[in-house]
């Protein structure tokens, strides 16, 4: 039975939960509006990992992605530089978001879309990877039925990663 008592009583778990991160959760990174328009209308964002000194990394590429609980995600060959990067310490990760063709044949058009930084990491959680899979075979549907199965596979037998852009709050 519901009382008085017990009404505060998960009425303030409720709120500590929720100051705990487990409830309904706000954008952790507030981006510009110019940003969230190109994540949600942009079929790919360029990456290259920042050298501990802060400049630019000669391995540049543009990707396909999904922007999914405020973060970047890409699905990537276990061995490509975007993987190997990570796991050799350059975490911090430039990103330009829009489409201006391949990054090596746009003479630096990419260099002028808007961009942020973030933090890259391996995303090993499953729920995790789903809700990405999902997104991106909504986002590509024409391409999903070839791509959909080579990423999943990809994952599930270790020659694909997924990497997870978060963005760096300023």
């Amino acid at each position: 039975m519901l009382n008085r008592r017990r009404f505060v009583a998960a009425s303030g778990s409720l709120a500590a939960l929720a100051v705990a991160g487990f409830g309904p959760r706000a954008s952790a990174t507030p981006l510009s509006a110019e940003l969230l328009t190109a994540l949600r209308e942009s079929a790919l964002v360029y990456l290259s990992p920042l050298q501990d000194d802060g400049r630019l990394s000669h391995c540049q590429a543009e990707v396909w992605f999904a922007y999914v609980d405020d973060a970047i995600y890409v699905v990537t060959a276990s061995d490509a530089w975007r993987a190997l990067a990570i796991d050799r310490g350059l975490q911090h990760t430039q990103v330009w978001v829009g489409d201006v063709g391949q990054w090596a044949s746009s003479d630096g058009a990419y260099l002028e879309l808007p961009k942020l930084r973030a933090d890259a990491a391996f995303e090993r959680d499953a729920n995790a990877q789903g809700r990405v899979l999902e997104s991106m075979g909504e986002k590509y549907s024409a391409e999903w039925p070839v791509w959909g199965p080579r990423f999943r596979n990809g994952l599930a037998d270790g020659s694909r990663v997924m990497l997870r852009y978060r963005p760096r709050v300023a």
